[in-house]
């Protein structure tokens, strides 16, 4: 794939950008569906419509195949033409979704769908890694995750605008033009950054060694299984908050204006993070949010029988922002963390880590959807448990990085 012909040089500002509304990818595939289907359910399986909630599950467990692949792949064949191909194939699979006339055509187009958007995901954070490290890289992810937050705010009401002028159909269109805009500004813009001294063949005996190397680090497993257990919460919480607004509190209706408005607020956490995480370090900052996450979730579940309705509605609202938030200012961390030792194989590392993450957090996150009752309760009582096991093993880091730092 030819080098963009330019002249100016990327600004940091230009590159965090860019990367963001990369790795925004599946942040928007996932979001703007959600006002859509109770429309799907109608229309494709009126039999059972709470059947809809698949097209979630199904570009989550794609995504999730797709990671396995396209980190080696970035590392053998470069960064850009893993990123164009995976690209197309996600707009291939919107496109067909666009005009499924069954739910099984439907899933099949969304598995495709996040096999394709596993490219933009993984290989933005080998580019990341590929030009940073340490604190600086997990300062620049915090700025990534502003945008990456912003995008939910549009996402559900652009869902819901586009089904209101085009019907739930139209979202896939949006779905084909935003990968599309967001390629051609890569193409034009960013050079290829894997240099010939970081390239990796693409074979087995490879990637299996690679594998060995990662498992052998204890703070890379640490950091792989907290990252599962955050975006298991993150998942949880996603696959039941529709239900919630819908059955709990009947609001289904301004569901989309409170989604955004709730991740408009928790974007904060970026900024946030990126000042603190030079002067507190990664670790200190992630076992913080954990800690105060843990506590007041499984507060809510404990306390939420004797809340009033109003005081219920606020409630929830505010721990929704609380978990999205928390999601801003260790998720970015996280990933640095696991990077940091693996920088001449960030494209198996990140490809690793994240289909690790993501299928063990879709796994995680299942149970919690069924064990929706109309209330929260559930939910608070999964989520508070895995913010507890994240802390353990995120205390469990700062043991190893005094041993690490002691050692020398």
């Amino acid at each position: 794939m030819t080098q963009p012909r330019h002249r100016a040089a990327l600004s940091q500002t230009e590159f965090v950008a860019l990367m963001a509304m990369l790795a925004a990818t599946v942040a928007f595939s996932i979001d703007a569906m959600l006002p859509a289907l109770t429309n799907m359910g109608q229309e494709l399986s009126p039999q059972a419509p709470d059947r809809a909630a698949l097209v979630v599950t199904a570009f989550i467990g794609g995504m999730g195949l797709g990671t396995l692949f396209t980190g080696p792949l970035s590392d053998a064949y470069g960064r850009r033409p893993v990123m164009f191909w995976s690209s197309a194939l996600f707009m291939s699979a919107a496109a067909y979704a666009m005009f499924a006339q069954s739910l099984e055509a439907l899933l099949i187009a969304r598995f495709v769908q996040g096999i394709g958007a596993a490219g933009p995901r993984i290989v933005a954070m080998a580019i990341i890694r590929d030009k940073y490290q340490g604190r600086e890289m997990a300062r620049l992810l915090s700025f990534v995750m502003i945008v990456f937050a912003l995008v939910p705010v549009l996402a559900p009401t652009m869902g819901a605008g586009l089904i209101a002028i085009m019907g739930w159909r139209g979202i896939f269109g949006a779905f084909v033009v935003f990968s599309f805009l967001t390629k051609l500004w890569l193409y034009l813009r960013q050079p290829e950054t894997l240099t010939a001294d970081i390239q990796r063949p693409f074979r087995l005996g490879l990637i299996w060694d690679g594998l060995r190397e990662m498992w052998a680090i204890p703070m890379v497993r640490l950091s792989i299984l907290t990252q599962t257990c955050a975006f298991g919460m993150l998942f949880g919480m996603l696959s039941s908050v529709q239900l919630i607004y819908d059955q709990t509190f009947d609001a289904g209706h301004t569901f989309h204006l409170w989604f955004g408005f709730v991740a408009l607020v928790s974007a904060s956490s970026g900024a946030l993070n990126a000042s603190l995480v030079q002067r507190f370090g990664m670790r200190a900052i992630i076992m913080v949010m954990f800690m105060v996450s843990a506590s007041l979730s499984l507060l809510l579940a404990l306390i939420w029988p004797w809340l009033s309705p109003e005081w219920q509605f606020g409630t929830f609202v505010a721990w929704q922002i609380l978990i999205f938030f928390q999601a801003g200012m260790t998720i970015g961390n996280l990933n640095a963390l696991g990077l940091e030792p693996l920088g001449h194989i960030a494209g198996l590392a990140a490809s690793v880590m994240g289909a690790i993450a993501t299928l063990g957090a879709a796994i995680v996150a299942a149970p919690l959807g069924i064990a929706f009752d109309g209330t929260p309760v559930p939910l608070a009582w999964g989520l508070g448990l895995l913010a507890i096991a994240c802390t353990a093993m995120t205390l469990r880091m700062r043991k190893l990085e005094r041993v690490i730092v002691t050692a020398e």
